[in-house]
């Protein structure tokens, strides 16, 4: 089996089983990979390969805006001001291929990619965890059924 193949499925795979915050995290972490390949491309004259990795960035961004519940939090305002802000800096950026415009994009998004893994992380350390209790065979003569809610 070829790596590439391999390595596909595997991310596939950490994707679908990924919880929401999971989720979040990886758009960001990968937001953060764009721009600094699209930066690279630009410092390197390729125009092309930057402007991919920008519009790549720009669908993250967009994904981000879409699902965002501006109302739910306080912060929510300011984080989509935010990203309609980054939005047209990433437009920017392409068009102009300003290597160190794109820089200062990906300084604004490192911070909020560091605050968001640290909510995930507080927010899984915070979690309790479910400690299946284990199950003995009933004793003869009686019900097989059982469990704390009377099924199983």
């Amino acid at each position: 089996m070829n790596y590439a193949l391999t390595r596909n499925r595997f991310l596939d795979n950490a994707v679908a089983t990924a919880g929401p915050q999971q989720i979040l995290t990886m758009l960001y972490d990968r937001l953060v990979l764009d721009l600094s390949r699209a930066e690279a491309s630009q410092r390197a004259g390729d125009r092309s390969a930057a402007a991919d990795q920008l519009d790549h960035a720009q669908e993250i961004v967009s994904s981000l805006a879409s699902t965002l519940q501006v109302d739910a939090w306080d912060g929510g305002k300011p984080l989509m001001e935010i990203y309609m802000f980054l939005l047209r800096e990433l437009m920017g950026c392409s068009i102009s291929g300003d290597a160190d415009r794109t820089a200062k994009a990906r300084d604004l998004v490192i911070p909020l990619r560091d605050a968001w893994h640290e909510a995930a992380a507080t927010l899984a350390a915070s979690a309790t965890p479910v400690i299946p209790t284990q199950r003995t065979a009933p004793a003869f003569g009686e019900p097989a059924v059982g469990g704390e809610l009377g099924i199983g």
